[in-house]
């Protein structure tokens, strides 16, 4: 199998490179730990993890970024005398690692799934145990970690519809790999039974709970001026704040058409706007100029440039890093790619504190999280994109019953919380015996 995987992996990376290296381009700083991602770890790295047992976690992502600091607070008292290293793939990821890592955690790209890549990080890193929060399975660092004898833990995970038809269809090659996890902490027992069918052993399997309600804790005081800013783009005091996050193509458009309609009955109604990739930002401002919204991009406003009062409709934020500070002031939210895309974006930070949140029919992604808040009275999802209309209307009408659904929400964050202290446990468990 390693064979066949490694003669068709070149074809595909060949064939997605492009893609690949333009997401890179168009993010920006793509230069900047560019050589990780094919192994080569900096000496100042490899020698600050020299001579000490490393825990490896790997985040993708921004998300599973924050559930590793989560993690590393729970696991310092449990694991003292080890060495903390995170990974991420996405340089969105990195940012995040590099504003919020302890000083004393290695950061670093994970490789590329060539052999050879994947054997130069670990030679550079020689890890102790490998961490993988939530999902993402290459081959070739599973199989080199297997037979270094490296134990694998998967954290926070979560089977998608799709990502558990496609490991299925694809169990000659993931079964045996989800087979070797020495031990599993599912999100729910749904989870739970996902990847027992998928391979992973019965007595490795616990049902820890999810993370992110953990890491979706409310924000301290300070940090974004988002008051000032919208000063700044001459939002009036008392004004309706729509805050749109994590959108995805075509839904900006939506949203700025319901927002013209229901300035109607609402005249002080703004838009904030946090597209999921702020590199669509100028595909964005193109869609945006038929439907007649007056625009300001946020890193205008960086640049302190100021609009008069009734100027501009709609703040669209090209910027990273930002969206928990604008749910803080929003009125009312909308849970982006939930309309015009599947899968669903994290609804946990906006309840967490306290806000009324609508999202569309597509929240697959966080489907149990999803069901809970609507079955406990914490949100609002509608079938289509005139319903999520109408939801907002009914909201923005009556600030007493968004009061109710912001405090629902976040009881439901309560209850959930402490999975962070669970999966520690689970690793601490399986790693210090």
């Amino acid at each position: 199998m390693p064979l066949l995987y490694n003669l068709l992996f070149p074809v595909f990376f060949l064939l997605s490179a492009p893609y690949y290296f333009w997401k890179l381009w168009r993010r920006g700083g793509w230069q900047e730990g560019f050589g990780e991602r094919f192994g080569r770890v900096p000496g100042e790295k490899a020698g600050a993890l020299a001579g000490h047992k490393v825990l490896w976690l790997h985040a993708v992502s921004v998300g599973e970024v924050n559930v590793c600091l989560q993690l590393i607070a729970a696991l310092r008292p449990r694991m003292a005398g080890w060495k903390f290293l995170v990974s991420t793939t996405t340089s969105t990821g990195m940012g995040e690692l590099a504003k919020k890592l302890p000083a004393d955690v290695t950061r670093i790209y994970y490789p590329v799934d060539f052999p050879w890549s994947v054997r130069r990080a670990l030679d550079a890193v020689r890890p102790a145990a490998f961490v993988l929060v939530e999902a993402e399975f290459w081959p070739n660092f599973l199989w080199q970690v297997r037979d270094r004898g490296v134990p694998v833990l998967l954290a926070n995970a979560r089977v998608s519809d799709k990502s558990f038809r496609g490991y299925r269809r694809a169990g000659f090659l993931f079964r045996e790999l989800f087979s070797n996890f020495a031990a599993v902490g599912a999100q729910n027992d749904a989870d739970a039974a996902r990847l027992r069918e998928l391979g992973c052993r019965t007595d490795a399997i616990h049902v820890t709970g999810n993370a992110k309600f953990d890491a979706a804790a409310p924000l301290a005081a300070g940090g974004l001026d988002v008051p000032g800013l919208l000063q700044q783009v001459g939002v009036p005091a008392g004004a309706e704040v729509l805050v749109a996050g994590s959108t995805h193509a075509g839904e900006e458009v939506l949203l700025a058409q319901m927002v013209r309609r229901l300035r109607q009955r609402f005249p002080k109604l703004f838009l904030v706007l946090v597209p999921r990739h702020f590199e669509r930002t100028k595909t964005i401002v193109e869609e945006l100029r038929p439907t007649g919204l007056r625009l300001a991009l946020r890193s205008e406003l960086a640049a302190g440039q100021t609009f008069a009062p009734g100027t501009v409709d709609c703040l669209l934020v090209n910027t990273t890093g930002e969206l928990r500070h604008f749910y803080r002031h929003a009125t009312v939210v909308f849970v982006g790619k939930s309309l015009t895309a599947k899968g669903g974006q994290n609804p946990i930070e906006p309840a967490a504190l306290g806000k009324a949140m609508v999202f569309g029919p597509h929240m697959e992604n966080f489907r149990p999280i999803a069901a809970e808040f609507v079955a406990c009275d914490g949100a609002m999802q509608a079938a289509d994109a005139a319903g999520v209309e109408a939801a907002l209307a009914s909201l923005l009408t009556d600030a007493v019953r968004r009061e109710q659904l912001g405090a629902n929400a976040r009881c439901v964050v309560q209850r959930n919380q402490g999975a962070s202290e669970r999966t520690a446990e689970m690793i601490a468990t399986c790693l210090c015996k």
